[in-house]
């Protein structure tokens, strides 16, 4: 279904290409417009200043590729996309005069930054970074500045990309990184969905508690803490119609975790030989954790790398882990990974993002055809806008995301079970017919079919039912009308 929509997506947008083809400014953005739907879907991560958007990056990307520390480089708008070699462009300059100039790649004390030169950030209209990593293949990811930075110009770059004034948004989907819940968030998010998700909502915009190790101060039940929290935010979020999700997730220990070394898994083996008490007084601060005046097994530098690299918490947990009976260091990777809260953001980013790629670009496509064919009206356009407004409200599998989110804290009245066969349906474990219905490759299409017809029986005899609540009766509408769909494609 999503090829035919991107394939009507295409003929509308060439339809308005020969209408516009005498207005240069119009025809500028719908050649803009159709090439993003070659292109790999876009995500963008967002968020306050500090909250720690390129280290979650570096964790998605599973190596150090963002620069981290507050230089230059990260005043500007910056795309990481798939490349043989690792090359970092600046492009700057007007429109009809704009420039592009290569950036050298440097490690000043261990830490990756792009050196700008002569050119300034305030100069530089964005960095495009190609880099050899699998996992942007399908997927550029784009870093935004800060929106909360004391420099209006450093926020306005992200409002510009994100929610610019006379456009389409440049992100097909937002990774949105929170700290708190202030009107600041709050207001952005209104826009984000606005701009994305057009009269539909808050399409492909889940939400990321940063930092969550910090939100129990390092304690070892941080992430409990940190759950809690996003719980919290996920249900207002939810409420307002503002997000999808809301993930916790320790980025700096997610990225350690997929960059360990063992030199680093060597000096943790060996904290975990010091006496607990001992080591408890020694970690009361990363400050005092580094002092050479405090006696531990590991030297002061090295010391001071793993509070760099892991963080408290994630020593703490390492620390654990290894006196629990983990021996060696892939093991234990795998366990900080698996604890820190990113491979279920992976999840919730492949089911809602990545499996609807084709999906989100169509959508974006659309949106931003409809805003050239509002700003620049002919009595030609007319029709062509009629038919993006119809394919915009063809909106079924928007539905099912925002169904998929809001599962995720909202109680239904049923069974855990039945629950677990919604999600299914509906696309949250994989949007291919044998995910969704439970078969596999040897079934045969007229047990897919017998299955399909039994969902959609099924659940239109739920969501009939008079004592269920308004949210679980439109659930099982939903999960019908995707049975119903499989149907049909099943012919």
């Amino acid at each position: 279904m999503t090829t035919r929509q991107l394939a009507d997506a295409h003929a509308l947008i060439s339809a308005a290409q020969r209408t516009y083809a005498h207005h240069p400014d119009a025809s500028a953005q719908l050649r803009e417009c159709k090439a993003r739907l070659g292109q790999p879907l876009r995500v963008a991560l967002a968020g306050s200043l500090k909250a720690g958007k390129s280290t979650l990056l570096n964790a998605l990307v599973g190596q150090d590729i963002a620069p981290t520390d507050a230089t230059e480089c990260t005043k500007v708008v910056t795309w990481y996309r798939s490349g043989a070699t690792p090359t970092v462009t600046a492009c700057y300059g007007e429109a009809e005069l704009a420039r592009r100039a290569n950036v050298p790649v440097l490690r000043r004390e261990g830490r990756l930054t792009f050196e700008l030169g002569d050119l300034t950030a305030a100069q530089v209209d964005r960095l495009e970074v190609e880099w050899p990593s699998s996992a942007l293949t399908r997927t550029t990811l784009v870093d935004t500045p800060g929106t909360s930075s004391l420099s209006r110009d450093v926020s306005a770059r992200t409002f510009d990309m994100l929610v610019p004034e006379d456009g389409a948004s440049g992100a097909d989907a937002v990774v949105y990184l929170l700290r708190t819940l202030d009107a600041t968030d709050v207001q952005l998010l209104s826009r984000i969905g606005d701009h994305v998700g057009d009269e539909s909502g808050p399409l492909g915009v889940v939400g990321v508690v940063a930092r969550a190790d910090e939100v129990g101060a390092g304690r070892l039940d941080a992430m409990m803490s940190a759950k809690e929290v996003a719980e919290r935010f996920s249900g207002e979020l939810e409420r307002a119609g503002l997000c999808q999700s809301v993930v916790p997730v320790a980025g700096l220990l997610a990225l350690a975790a997929r960059t360990m070394r063992q030199t680093e898994f060597a000096a943790l083996r060996q904290l975990a030989d010091v006496p607990a008490e001992d080591l408890q007084l020694a970690m009361l601060s990363a400050d005092r954790f580094a002092r050479a005046d405090v006696v531990l097994p590991v030297d002061p530098a090295m010391r001071a790398g793993l509070v760099d690299r892991f963080g408290l918490f994630g020593i703490r947990l390492a620390v654990t882990l290894i006196r629990m009976g983990t021996n060696d260091s892939p093991t234990l990777a795998a366990e900080l990974l698996q604890r820190s809260g990113l491979d279920e953001l992976r999840r919730v980013i492949d089911v809602q993002f990545g499996q609807r790629a084709e999906q989100l670009k169509t959508h974006s496509a659309l949106v931003a055809l409809k805003r050239v064919l509002v700003r620049y009206p002919l009595e030609d356009s007319e029709e062509i806008l009629a038919d993006a407004e119809r394919h915009l409200a063809d909106s079924h599998g928007f539905r099912e995301l925002r169904l998929l989110g809001r599962l995720r804290s909202v109680e239904t009245g049923l069974s855990a079970e039945d629950v677990l066969e919604l999600q299914r349906l509906v696309g949250g474990f994989g949007t291919d017919i044998n995910q969704r219905l439970g078969t596999d490759d040897s079934d045969t299409p007229e047990l897919q079919r017998m299955r399909a017809l039994a969902a959609v029986r099924k659940w239109r005899a739920r969501a009939e039912h008079p004592l269920l609540d308004q949210f679980t009766s439109r659930a099982c509408v939903t999960a019908a009308r995707s049975a119903e769909g499989i149907l049909l494609e099943l012919g």
